[in-house]
C-alpha cells in the first residue's frame, strides 16, 4: 500500500488551505452571489407579484443561478474543511469505502476527494430518463406526425401553425398555396378543418338542444353556395349573389 510522504502531505495541506482562503474570499466579496439584495430591488419593482410575470423573468433566472453558485461554493468549502480535519486526524488520503490509500496523483488533482477511483459514487452517468419521455419522444417541437396514420396528437407542425397564424414576414409569393386570397390564409395548412369535420359544420349552428338553426356567413359558407352545394331550403330568401353583396 502506497503511503503519502511528508512532503506530499504538506503540499496537499497547502493546496487545501489556498482553496479554503479563495472560497471564503469569494463568498464574502460576491456578497453571497447577490443573495444580500432583495429580488426585484435591481429593477425597481415594488413587488415580485406583477401583472406581467415575464418582466422579472431575467432576474428570476439570475436568482436561480446565484443560489446554485452559492450552494456549490458552500459545499466545496465544507469538503475542504472536512479534508483538513482528516489531515489533522491522520486519516486523510484513505478511501472511506475500501480503506486503501488514494494515489497522490489523484489527491493532487482533487484534494477534497474521499474515494479511490474504483469507489467514486455515481461514477457513470445515469441513462435513466423520466417515463414521460416515452410519450413525448421525439419532442413535438421538432416533429410533424401528419404522415403517420397511427398518430393524431398535437405535434410540431401544429405548434408552428398556431404561432404563424398570428403573422409572419412572408409575402404571398412565398405562401404554400399560390392562390391565397388574403394574408390570413398564408400560414401552413390555413384551410385545415379545425373543430369540425365537414365544411358546412363551420357555418351551421344550433342551440344546446339542437333547435333554432342559424347560419354564420363565413368563407366556407360563401364557397358552399358558389359551388352550388347549398340547400335552397336552408336560406330560401338568399342567393349566392345577394350573400356576397
Amino acid at each position: 500500500m502506497h503511503i503519502l510522504t511528508s512532503d506530499q502531505t504538506d503540499q496537499l495541506r497547502q493546496q487545501l488551505l489556498i482553496e479554503k482562503k479563495e472560497l471564503k474570499e469569494q463568498l464574502e466579496l460576491d456578497e453571497h452571489f447577490g443573495m444580500s439584495q432583495a429580488m426585484g430591488e435591481s429593477t425597481g419593482e415594488l413587488s415580485t407579484y406583477d401583472n406581467h410575470p415575464a418582466d422579472i423573468g431575467t432576474e428570476m433566472f439570475e436568482r436561480e443561478k446565484d443560489i446554485a453558485l452559492l450552494e456549490n461554493a458552500e459545499r466545496h468549502l465544507d469538503q475542504v474543511n472536512f479534508a483538513l480535519e482528516r489531515l489533522a486526524a491522520g486519516t486523510y488520503g484513505i478511501c472511506i469505502e475500501c480503506g486503501r490509500t488514494i494515489p497522490y496523483e489523484r489527491l493532487s488533482a482533487i484534494p477534497t476527494t474521499q474515494y479511490c477511483l474504483e469507489h467514486v459514487p455515481n461514477r457513470h452517468a445515469s441513462d435513466r430518463r423520466p417515463v414521460e419521455e416515452e410519450f413525448l419522444a421525439p419532442p413535438f417541437g421538432r416533429t410533424s406526425l401528419d404522415e403517420r396514420s397511427d398518430q393524431n396528437q398535437f405535434d410540431g407542425e401544429d405548434a408552428w401553425q398556431i404561432v404563424e397564424s398570428w403573422g409572419n414576414s412572408d409575402s404571398p409569393a412565398m405562401a404554400e398555396d399560390p392562390n391565397i386570397g388574403d394574408y390570413n390564409a398564408m400560414y401552413v395548412e390555413a384551410d385545415e378543418l379545425d373543430g369540425y369535420v365537414e365544411p358546412f359544420e363551420s357555418f351551421l349552428a344550433t342551440d344546446i338542444y339542437g333547435n333554432h338553426v342559424s347560419v354564420i356567413r363565413n368563407k366556407a359558407y360563401r364557397s358552399y353556395w358558389d359551388n352550388q352545394e347549398g340547400d335552397p331550403l336552408l336560406e330560401p330568401d338568399y342567393t349566392s349573389e345577394e350573400t356576397q353583396s
